[in-house]
């Protein structure tokens, strides 16, 4: 009953896979932003301003936070219901941004997290209250790792595979999985830096 639609997809990917890719390029240019955002992070550091530190925080936190959900749970489905050029296209063109945009996000979201707690002396609270603080520490170190350690080399590795004349559909798919059950842990792991962020705004 299923196996018609089944060779068929098989078909499409395969004969996708002839297609050259369009070219993968990684513009060094794009440094200059992320000088800029580290640029403010420091500024903000050192001029000791609680405010703008504060806002450089949550800044970057709600454009990983949003950028991470979406691609997971907006953008990850409909790339998978595209055709392989298309998908490919997509990825290659796409990838040499994000690999500039999350490192970045999720370095001056965690600084900068760091040095407004200390400012705010969340880091001397006393027990029970020091958990929430640590729970957002914990929670972050894992969205870096997760997001620096795995999820930006997969999506490397994915785009340099699409990029091949003849991409190894079954390497794609293992990484895929894999890459989709991690997105769900970050998805869950967002919500619960949200939960943890709102105790702090309502006061320790």
């Amino acid at each position: 009953m299923y196996a018609r639609p089944a060779l068929a997809l098989r078909y499409r990917m395969t004969s996708a896979a002839t297609v050259p890719a369009p070219r993968l390029e990684i513009r060094l240019s794009n440094l200059w932003w992320v000088a800029a955002a580290f640029a403010a992070m420091i500024a903000a550091i050192v001029a000791g301003d609680r405010w703008l530190l504060n806002f450089v925080h949550v800044m970057s936190g709600i454009l990983w936070t949003g950028i991470d959900l979406f691609m997971g749970f907006v953008l990850g489905p409909v790339m998978r219901g595209l055709e392989m050029p298309v998908r490919r296209a997509l990825v290659i063109r796409l990838m040499p941004r994000m690999l500039f945009v999350m490192p970045t996000l999720s370095i001056v979201t965690g600084t900068s997290g760091w040095y407004l707690a200390q400012q705010a002396g969340y880091l001397d609270v006393p027990w029970p209250l020091a958990a929430w603080v640590w729970a957002a520490l914990a929670i972050t170190t894992v969205l870096a790792v997760q997001g620096l350690g795995f999820l930006l080399p997969t999506n490397l590795r994915v785009c340099l595979e699409l990029q091949k004349s003849q991409p190894d559909l079954g390497k794609l798919q293992r990484w895929m999985k894999r890459y989709l059950v991690v997105i769900a842990m970050q998805g869950a792991l967002q919500v619960a830096i949200i939960v943890v962020m709102a105790r702090f705004v309502t006061g320790m």
